[in-house]
């Protein structure tokens, strides 16, 4: 599979060799979706809880008596059929989101995307990707001259000029291989990896 690598002017420089079973992969939109929606769930913090029926502050004490008043039978003010009572099964703290996803389903499905990408012109290459100084505009004129306005930037080495740039820039988003993940590759318009990225990814998907 042939990469193109362009320079800084965003104009095709040359091509980059790069295996086809991480760039020239068929697209599989199952195992996509399977993959984007386990990092997400995995992704949960699970904090979220309601209050049942122990939890609520209501009386223990019966509304009412039992027969007699022509109204239904309560026995407390904290029923989840009254409003204000506790939820019949609440969210709790400790709910577990988590889902199991072998290794080889994400890595098929992250070279499914990186394919994809590759496929509709959105994924190009850089021999390296840096800037002078930790300036915002510095980063964003240098991604407008390429021609990106949305990017995620994969580098090999993430340079503490080149994440301090990024941080206040919504559309672009610096990340080293290691944590490149699905939902930011899909996320994005482009995508732009150094050299130095596309052999790690290949390293790391063997």
């Amino acid at each position: 599979m042939e990469l193109k690598v362009i320079n800084e002017q965003g104009q095709n420089a040359s091509t980059l060799v790069a295996s086809d079973g991480l760039f020239g992969r068929e697209f599989n939109q199952a195992l996509v979706h399977q993959i984007v929606v386990a990092y997400q769930a995995n992704a949960r913090q699970g904090t979220r809880a309601q209050k049942g029926r122990s939890d609520v502050s209501k009386s223990g004490k019966k509304p009412w008596r039992q027969k007699g008043t022509g109204r239904a039978r309560a026995g407390a003010a904290s029923s989840p059929l009254w409003r204000g009572g506790g939820k019949i099964f609440p969210n709790l703290p400790e709910e577990n989101f988590s889902r199991k996803l072998n290794r080889k389903m994400y890595r098929a499905g992250i070279s499914s995307i990186l394919s994809q990408l590759a496929r509709e012109d959105r994924l190009a290459v850089v021999e390296s990707f840096s800037v002078d100084a930790p300036k915002t505009r510095l980063l964003a004129q240098k991604l407008r001259a390429m021609g990106m306005d949305s990017a995620l930037v994969i580098t090999d080495n993430v340079d503490e000029n080149l994440y301090l740039s990024s941080r206040n820039l919504t559309n672009v988003m610096v990340v080293d291989v290691n944590h490149a993940d699905p939902v930011s590759l899909i996320r994005f318009d482009r995508v732009l990896l150094t050299r130095g990225a596309v052999a790690k990814l290949e390293e790391s998907m063997k």
